[in-house]
């Protein structure tokens, strides 16, 4: 337990920022999941709708993934790594090596 202000402080802080950061993962994990799901979708039944689905689904995971490094919740690296997985799940979906 902590013994003065200044450590009580750190304490409230280091919570306040747990539970930030726990929002911006999970909702980045989720549209990553939605980015997934939608490229098997688009793999088993393709076609113009189910296209621009894997594409909205892409671009709103990299705009979380951008604002989750940027706040610090993330290292940009890692950052730049799940947008690497991303991308290439949906280049193997969207254009099949003949």
């Amino acid at each position: 337990m902590a013994n003065n202000n200044s450590a009580k402080k750190r304490i409230e802080i280091a919570e306040r920022n747990r539970l930030r950061n726990r929002t911006y993962k999970s909702s980045m994990r989720t549209l990553m999941k939605r980015c997934f799901s939608a490229c098997d979708a688009y793999g088993s039944t393709p076609g113009e709708e189910a296209k621009a689905s894997v594409q909205a689904s892409l671009r709103e995971a990299f705009s979380k993934i951008d604002k989750a490094v940027k706040v610090g919740v993330l290292h940009r690296n890692n950052g730049a790594n799940q947008k690497s997985r991303l991308s290439s799940a949906v280049r193997k979906v969207l254009e099949p090596t003949s």
